[in-house]
């Protein structure tokens, strides 16, 4: 019988881990072809950006439903240094007419001279493209090769459409070179915290798979539920699957190699293994998963798409490290740790590590620890004070596009007035009141009606000041005061600006709390105390906070930004306190094992350190090394997100997990599991009374 049961189980054994496989195989087979159609459906008009529900936003929507749909808007820009001579208007005239009769362009464009007589600018406008992305960039890109220069004349091609074009194809060009850096920097790491040539290879393969499932599942969201995808969104659910996927890895590695020196089959120490780290890991990807999915209280679109593909690339991640990633282990069984081959009965080499001695430091003095520690968040979360600006939109590119050339040589050349229109949609029923309306108002230097159809009317607007200007930007607070109660909506380029920083305030107000409660709830949960989840709260938030601040002395000094994405600060505090808290939970859960199992606190808390430090601080580096990979794309919004969260997680790692959570647990004692039963001191074995002794009576 004890034969026949021990075969079973080894059939058991053998047969688990290549049925993982083959339902992986099926998986893939499937998502397959969903992940092939991500980028059909990847969407970068302003539109897939704005606010839900502000004025810009409705303006963009109804455009669409004009005669010929949405307007592609541009600006031909001649310039000369020394002014532009007969020959140069007439090369000019001679481009435009080209135009002209080439494209089906909405009204016959005219020259607007420069005063000092350098610059010639064209307005250009063609309904044509409507909101088919590829046919705009088709026409912006025909129109570029019409107009050429030389000798001296630079022609330059600008205005919102074009600059939407620009902004398309640096987004386009990200997902080759963010995966293959992506995978290149894990893979570089890997290597060098696992030493061995073929395991890094099997946490990377698994996280490629996650990210291939991803991708399929963000399809189907997007088809199923019209979930908005835009290049930032994918490119940072990217960024998470490897991230996170890798950290995830990390974890279940070190603890599987701790089980094959005590339990001789690979596949019963890798259920140990799963057991042990599995409710940490498990948290940890919920915890992620949930603060994301706060983004979707949010009324901005491109941070409401985000919050479902990030927690979608988490939970794939999720899955492949937990399943997939196991049974290739089991399979490749222990010569997949070659050349450290952690052999059955072995002890690991004993020596005195960095985390070791950073904990010893941290029980000696952990009052002095803390407040140091605290006094220097402290300190740096006051560089916040100095980030610059909003970011405008000429700002949002690292190397400058030929349509952010153009509104540069406009400015320059019309510093007089606006180059760039406001627009202004309204009832077609109300149209000569409100033109008349706009006029009046302070800070218009024109305005003309544009097209009609399906009961709207729309107006183009030019202020006197230059766009996205401290004049302009009062100028459409004026004009919608003014139009407020005529059912217009004013929008544009300028007021997109205005209504991005707007709602992302808002947007703050409210996701802010709801990660915080929907992280603790998760936290408290997980650790059966209240005490333990609000310091790692407090912790994160405090990350945060320096994070920040270290972006502050950086950006404009170092970096030259001229101004901060309006999201940054929101969607950095959601992946920092997320992100951040995975750490706290390894550390912790570690440290209540150790708790459950009679050892003192500080005890507890220096032996989990010690246990964990080195998985972290590995983890940590490839979180971080992740997210650095945004810092060379060509976006200014990338590079700053990535350097927040970058920063961010270095602090987390080697900071605030190793000394602050430390020390505060060393001077909490058992006070940090309340009201758990953990934070009970064990009552002493009592004395137990002799039994009585049966007397025999004679």
């Amino acid at each position: 019988m004890g034969a026949a049961t021990e075969t079973h189980h080894s059939r058991r054994r053998r047969a688990v881990p290549w049925i993982l496989l083959a339902l992986w195989i099926a998986v893939l087979a499937v998502a397959g072809p969903l992940a092939g159609n991500l980028g059909e459906v990847q969407r970068d008009r302003a539109v897939d950006y704005l606010p839900a529900s502000a004025d810009s936003t409705q303006v963009a929507k109804i455009q669409d439903q004009l005669p010929g749909g949405e307007t592609t808007e541009l600006v031909l820009v001649y310039h000369r240094d020394g002014g532009l001579t007969t020959a140069d208007r007439a090369t000019a005239d001679g481009q435009v007419d080209r135009i002209a009769g080439e494209f089906d362009l909405t009204g016959t464009p005219e020259g607007v001279p420069s005063g000092d007589g350098t610059t010639l600018m064209y307005p250009v406008a063609s309904n044509a493209p409507g909101q088919d992305e590829k046919a705009r960039d088709a026409f912006v890109t025909d129109v570029r090769k019409i107009t050429e220069g030389g000798d001296g004349l630079t022609v330059d091609v600008g205005g919102p459409g074009a600059l939407a074009t620009d902004a398309s194809e640096v987004y386009n060009s990200l997902d080759g070179p963010l995966l293959y850096t992506t995978v290149a920097v894990v893979a570089v790491l890997l290597i060098l915290i696992y030493r061995s040539p073929l395991l890094w290879l099997v946490p990377l393969v698994a996280a490629g798979v996650a990210d291939y499932l991803a991708m399929g599942v963000a399809y189907g969201l997007n088809q199923i539920f019209d979930t908005p995808i835009s290049g930032q969104s994918s490119g940072v659910m990217t960024i998470l699957v490897f991230g996170a996927g890798t950290d995830y890895a990390l974890l279940i590695v070190s603890r599987y190699r701790e089980e094959l020196r005590r339990i001789p089959r690979p596949y019963d120490a890798m259920r140990a293994a799963l057991r042990g780290c599995g409710p940490a890991v498990l948290a940890s990807s919920g915890t992620v998963a949930a603060g994301l999915l706060c983004l979707l209280a949010a009324d901005l679109n491109s941070s409401r798409g985000m919050g479902p593909l990030g927690a979608v690339g988490v939970l794939c991640a999720l899955a492949a490290m937990m399943t997939l990633l196991p049974a290739l282990l089991v399979l490749l069984g222990r010569r997949v740790f070659w050349p450290l081959v952690p052999a059955f009965g072995s002890e690991p080499k004993q020596r005195r590590g960095l985390f070791a001695a950073m904990g010893s430091s941290a029980g000696r003095r952990p009052l002095a620890v803390l407040a140091t520690g605290a006094v220097l968040l402290g300190a740096l979360a006051l560089g916040a004070l100095n980030l610059p600006g909003g970011l405008k939109q000429e700002d949002s590119f690292t190397d400058k596009p030929e349509a952010v050339a153009a509104m540069e040589t406009l400015a320059a050349a019309y510093p007089e007035r606006s180059t760039q229109p406001i627009t202004v949609i309204t009832p077609t029923a109300k149209a000569d009141t409100v033109l008349s309306g706009i006029r009046s108002t302070q800070g218009v230097d024109g305005a003309e009606r544009g097209r009609s159809g399906d009961g709207w009317t729309e107006i183009s607007v030019i202020a006197e000041d230059p766009p996205q200007s401290v004049g302009e930007t009062a100028t459409i607070e004026s004009l919608r005061s003014t139009l407020d109660g005529d059912g217009a909506y004013v929008g544009g380029p300028s007021a997109e600006q205005i209504d991005l920083q707007d709602t992302n305030a808002r947007d703050t107000t409210i996701i802010v709390p709801l990660v915080l409660v929907s992280v603790l709830l998760i936290l408290i949960a997980l650790l059966r105390s209240i005490v333990a989840p609000l310091l790692l709260l407090v912790a994160v938030v405090a990350v945060w906070g320096a994070a920040l601040g270290i972006a502050g002395l950086v950006f404009e000094p170092m970096f030259g930004f001229e101004g901060t994405d309006p999201g940054l600060g929101l969607l950095s505090f959601v992946f920092l306190v997320a992100l951040g808290v995975d750490y706290g939970i390894f550390l912790m859960h570690r440290m209540r094992e150790e708790s459950l199992s009679g050892t003192e606190p500080a005890s507890a808390a220096l032996t989990a350190l010690r246990t964990t430090g080195g998985v972290i601080a590995s983890a940590g580096l490839v979180l971080a090394a992740t997210f650095s990979v945004l810092m060379n794309m060509p976006m200014v919004q990338l590079v700053e997100l990535g350097f927040v969260i970058a920063v961010g997680v270095l602090l987390d790692t080697f900071l605030v997990r190793t000394y602050l959570v430390t020390s505060a647990s060393v001077l909490l004692g058992r006070t940090m599991w309340w009201p758990g039963k953990l934070s009970r001191a064990p009552r002493p074995p009592q004395p137990r009374a002799p039994e009585p002794v049966a007397v025999r009576t004679p």
